[in-house]
Parts: structure tokens; sequence; C-alpha cells
């Protein structure tokens, strides 16, 4: 392996508190690069993740209404952010040694269920403004 690699391996934990650390800004200066959807590009069909990076930027600079409008998941993955950074810098590693699976899977199920409910409102419920999608 060669002597980057090696180095880019060692420096891996810090990834999160990159990544952190540059939605903290981009939440700060929306016009920053980012990536878009490719479900919705392709199908017009919004994923259940899209408009959580906004919100997830967005509650990580403080605007906790606008981050809730665009994603009810916005402000649980800023903390989910924070303290995987937090952890990745305390252990130095990029995984925790532990990761329990079942709020892995209560999660995305959580995501999935909110993702349904969002697509019927927009679809047939035009009175719930507050679960759409923007």
């Amino acid at each position: 392996m060669n002597t980057f690699l090696r180095r880019l391996q060692h420096a891996g934990f810090l990834i999160p508190s990159v990544l952190t650390g540059y939605l903290w800004f981009k939440g700060h200066h929306p016009g920053l690069p980012g990536f878009s959807c490719l479900l919705q590009r392709s199908t017009g069909i919004p994923c259940p993740t899209c408009y959580l990076t906004r919100a997830t930027c967005s509650a990580l600079a403080g605007q906790w209404e606008t981050s809730l409008k665009l994603h009810a998941f916005g402000p649980i993955m800023a903390v989910v952010l924070v303290a995987w950074a937090l952890i990745a810098l305390r252990d130095q590693r990029f995984f925790p040694k532990t990761l329990a699976t079942r709020p892995l899977i209560i999660g995305l199920l959580t995501l999935i269920s909110y993702w349904l409910a969002r697509l019927a409102a927009t679809a047939w419920w035009p009175n719930l403004t507050w679960l759409q999608f923007p």
C-alpha cells in the first residue's frame, strides 16, 4: 500500500468531524455544492432522504423550524452526526467498536414510514401541508 493510502487509513477517524463541519458551514452558506437526489431527478419521486441534507444543515446552523419543515429527521441526524464525530475523535476510529443494530433497524423502518406518509400527504391530502414535501 502506498504512503498516501496508509496515511489516509490512519486519519479516517477525522472524516465524521470534517463532514459535520462541512454541513454546519453549508447551513450558513447554502450556495455551497452538494448532491441532488438521483431517484427524484430520474423519476420525479422523492426518496426517503430527500431534503434530509438541507434539514441537517439547517439544524446544525440552529434553524430548527426550517429543519423540521424540510425533514423531520434533520435535527435527529444533526445530533447523530455530532455524536459520531465526537466518538470518532475520542476513539480515533471511523466506526465505533460496538454498533447496536436494533436502533438502526428501528430508525430505518421509521424513516420509510415517514417517507410513505409524506408521499401520501403530497399526493392525496393537500390540507396536510406540514407533512408534504417542500
